[in-house]
């Protein structure tokens, strides 16, 4: 299985994947029809409080932040059935700096969790 993940500002949809918005809310700018999204996994995204805390003070946190992150995934009810029915999937986001936000984490949950 392969779990990539990319901007949706002006991403398109290449051959089969399953695009997943992994975002609490949604893009500005973006419409629903152009965003060409399969599901809109608000559920694993970080709580509120989390995200709030980790943009307090972003370079300092960001490794608490992913674990804490780490251990709200865990808890999570979200079914990853549907995810498991694709080989290709496509994590899309908003967030411009993708590298420190919760992406790589729930990234490296998704593989595992799904293999």
């Amino acid at each position: 299985m392969e779990i990539i993940y990319r901007r949706i500002y002006g991403d398109e949809r290449q051959g089969s994947e399953y695009r997943v918005l992994v975002d609490r809310l949604w893009p500005r700018g973006v419409s629903k029809e152009d965003a060409d999204i399969d599901l809109w996994a608000k559920d694993l995204t970080p709580s509120s409080g989390l995200r709030s805390w980790l943009h307090e003070n972003k370079d300092d946190r960001y490794d608490e932040f992913a674990r804490r992150y780490r251990d709200e995934l865990k808890e999570t009810d979200f079914d990853l059935s549907e995810l498991r029915k694709h080989s290709s999937i496509v994590l899309l986001t908003a967030v411009k700096d993708i590298e420190t936000s919760h992406i790589p984490t729930l990234t490296k949950y998704l593989k595992k969790a799904l293999t």
